[in-house]
């Protein structure tokens, strides 16, 4: 079985578009704003509550993606090795639907 990051990767262009889009759109805003008294160097930026859900769900998302449990998986390889090691593809799929149904 092959374990990608793709839901990582998907959040971390929503989250550079969106981050793109609101630089974009300060950077304007500094430009129409040169005249105003303040300091140059701060920037005030309120984030709406859709942009702050989105951060949230990303660092839910790629929380542990980066830590692996060598015994565990040591463990495991060595099942598959010995040929001891089988999965019952009813149980997946069944928990596959329960987690479907309990997200919606």
């Amino acid at each position: 079985m092959k374990i990608n990051n793709n839901v990582s990767n998907q959040l971390n262009n929503i989250d550079n578009a969106k981050t793109d889009k609101l630089t974009n759109s300060q950077n304007t805003k500094d430009s129409q704003n040169q005249n105003t008294v303040g300091d140059p160097t701060s920037a005030k930026v309120n984030l709406s509550e859709e942009a702050q859900r989105m951060g949230k769900a990303k660092e839910l998302a790629s929380k542990g993606l980066n830590e692996v449990d060598e015994d565990k998986v040591a463990h495991f390889q060595k099942l598959i090795d010995e040929g001891k090691y089988s999965v019952d593809a009813n149980d997946i799929a069944d928990k596959l639907v329960d987690t479907h149904l309990s997200t919606m």
